[in-house]
């Protein structure tokens, strides 16, 4: 499955609920409600990077092989060694707090994050 490209936030859902869940202050939560994120990926069979760009010029950049541990960062700082899988043409990592999953679906890059069975937070970019 290919990812590369630059991907721009066109819509999310659930973000206030997750941002909760997750021990985001509510004035980091209302600002960031309305950023439009930039991912970037550059992908070379199955090694990645994934740039986040987020409107503050903050960026968090994630080089990965699938199916090879790696170290990895969160918007926050924290670092973190994780497994990217392919699991049915999805790339799917566990955050420290969430699991993390990317799919190309009709031209859009869609990433759910996922706390527990009972919340899902997605978001869609074009």
């Amino acid at each position: 499955m290919a990812f590369a490209g630059r991907w721009e936030t066109e819509t999310q859902e659930g973000y206030d609920a997750f941002c909760k869940l997750l021990g985001i202050p509510d004035d980091v939560i209302e600002k960031g409600r309305d950023y439009k994120l930039i991912t970037e990926v550059t992908q070379d069979g199955n090694t990645f990077s994934w740039t986040q760009i987020y409107p503050t010029n903050a960026k968090v950049t994630n080089n990965f092989t699938v199916g090879k541990e790696c170290d990895m960062e969160t918007i926050g700082g924290k670092k973190f060694k994780a497994t990217v899988q392919m699991e049915g043409g999805k790339l799917c990592v566990t955050f420290p707090n969430y699991h993390h999953t990317s799919e190309i679906c009709g031209g859009k890059l869609v990433e759910v994050n996922r706390l527990t069975e009972a919340f899902t937070a997605e978001e869609r970019t074009q």
